[in-house]
C-alpha cells in the first residue's frame, strides 16, 4: 500500500498540539518534513499582550484563551 495516503487518524492540527513549546517544536518539525524546526525568540503581541514564540519558519506561534496553540 502506497503511504502517499495519510490516515484521518494521523491528522494533527496545530490546535490540537499540547500546550508545552516542545510540543510544539515536535510538530512543526513533523510538519516540516522532518527540517528541524526552532526557537529564534521571543516577545509579546502587541494586540493581546500574550507573549509570542517565534520560531525559523518565519512564524509566530501564541496560546488563544483556551491556552490552544495559534499562529499570529
Amino acid at each position: 500500500m502506497s503511504q502517499a495516503f495519510v490516515r484521518e487518524a494521523d491528522v494533527q492540527w496545530l490546535h490540537d498540539v499540547a500546550p508545552a513549546v516542545q510540543a510544539l517544536l515536535l510538530f512543526l518539525t513533523r510538519e516540516n518534513n522532518g527540517i528541524r524546526v526552532y526557537e529564534k525568540g521571543r516577545g509579546l503581541d502587541k494586540k493581546t499582550g500574550g507573549e509570542v514564540i517565534y520560531m525559523s519558519n518565519g512564524l509566530g506561534y501564541s496560546k488563544d484563551a483556551d491556552g490552544r496553540w495559534m499562529a499570529v
